[in-house]
């Protein structure tokens, strides 16, 4: 079957949430608190999404300012569909939204940091966290 991919197209959280745990980010994202999934997908400004028929089966959900960063904070890819180049096209139709200086940042699932660098993606090791419930010193 044909994939559609569709720019900025409205994403459901159960179609979200269904994406997430056919691929491998469910175990690194709050797929059990549905509030935080549409906030999520309300406060990206950038998503792409592939879809077979009206099935959901790939996302790329980033935050950006088009012009120099886009963070890409969630490429999930349905593992039925994975190995026909459906993720690899989420990052290069995000990469067209973006001006010609804007890159993309991301921090890849463990199981997935081989993919980028066959992709021509450098790997930067100083990307830096801080978990929510952690705090700043004062």
């Amino acid at each position: 079957m044909n994939i559609d991919y569709r720019v900025n197209a409205p994403v459901s959280a159960a179609q979200f949430v269904a994406v997430l745990r056919a691929s491998t980010l469910a175990q690194r994202r709050p797929v059990d608190d549905l509030a935080c999934i549409q906030g999520m997908l309300d406060h990206a400004n950038l998503t792409v999404s592939a879809w077979e028929g009206e099935e959901l089966v790939g996302i790329a959900r980033s935050v950006t300012d088009f012009h120099y960063a886009c963070y890409l904070s969630d490429l999930a890819v349905d593992a039925r569909c994975q190995g026909r180049g459906i993720g690899r096209r989420l990052q290069a139709l995000t990469q067209e939204q973006l001006g010609p200086h804007g890159k993309l940042i991301l921090i890849a699932a463990p199981a997935a940091n081989t993919y980028y660098a066959q992709l021509g993606m450098q790997n930067n090791p100083r990307c830096w966290v801080l978990e929510r419930d952690a705090r700043l010193p004062q």
